[in-house]
């Protein structure tokens, strides 16, 4: 028999909204932050379709698929973390791509697939599952911080398991800074054979 872990709703906040209108991955601050169900009108990663890289090897590259990746959602408190094992005073949620930055939820990048984001607004995202942090993002990084070329490399080993959530949304609605979230976590069994 499985274990089975009872579904609950926790809350966090809203701590910071971003999106990144160019052809990079890096955002920039935008308060409100509309999300219709391609995501972010105008995002780098915005659309209902998206082309199959690297994360899905069972399809050949640029196969067209569902976009799971239209967001991500990061935690305050991870960011803090991952900074201090970097020894960087700070690791700004732009600099790596992040949409949404929350607070008040413990691992937030342990959350599970399913897992709903409910807005104050109406809007919901149901998150596909964690985000995998990269050599492409911690390229990123040194952009920012060009004397610690180390950080490349440095960003994939230190942000793994903190790296955030990917998800996409389920309901549009508008989204603000300082809102409260429910975050509804559904039954789970952990799996094995």
């Amino acid at each position: 028999m499985s274990e089975v872990i009872a579904a609950r709703t926790i809350e966090a906040r809203i701590e910071g909204l971003y999106w990144a209108p160019g052809s990079d991955f890096v955002s920039t601050p935008r308060d409100p932050l509309p999300l219709t169900y391609g995501g972010i009108p105008g995002d780098n990663h915005f659309g209902r379709l998206r082309k199959s890289g690297a994360r899905e090897p069972w399809y050949p590259r640029g196969t067209e698929m569902i976009n799971e990746r239209q967001l991500s959602i990061l935690s305050s408190h991870e960011l803090d973390e991952v900074a201090g094992a970097l020894e960087l005073s700070q690791l700004a949620p732009e600099w790596i791509g992040g949409n949404i930055v929350l607070s008040g939820i413990p691992n937030l990048s342990h959350l599970p697939p399913r897992t709903l984001l409910m807005f104050e607004s109406g809007a919901t995202v149901r998150i596909d599952g964690d985000n995998g942090p990269c050599r492409h993002a911690g390229r990123a990084i040194v952009r920012h911080v060009p004397d610690r070329p180390d950080l490349e490399f440095g960003f994939v080993k230190a942000a793994k398991y903190k790296r955030g959530l990917v998800g996409w949304v389920e309901r549009e609605g508008e989204l603000r800074v300082g809102e409260i979230v429910r975050v509804r976590i559904w039954e789970q069994r952990i799996y094995s054979e």
